[in-house]
């Protein structure tokens, strides 16, 4: 699996408060992204949605190597 490192502070706004992320990796960015869609969109929604990131890989998708780790 591919090592992906990011360094990124994330404000959110809304009418009903706000609120702030640092996320660490890219697993912690991809929740935060969801959580804040099913906020803005509604589970059904957000997960029509994150459904079209699926449709763009087949089931068999390989995961990036980086050359030095093969």
């Amino acid at each position: 699996m591919a090592t992906v490192s990011i360094d990124v502070d994330i404000k959110a706004k809304w009418p009903q408060g706000q609120c702030s992320y640092s996320p660490g990796s890219v697993e912690e960015l991809a929740i935060i992204g969801m959580d804040l869609l099913v906020k803005e969109l509604g589970p059904q929604a957000a997960r029509d949605f994150i459904e079209q990131v699926f449709e763009k890989y087949p089931e068999d998708h390989q995961v990036f190597q980086p050359a030095d780790q093969e």
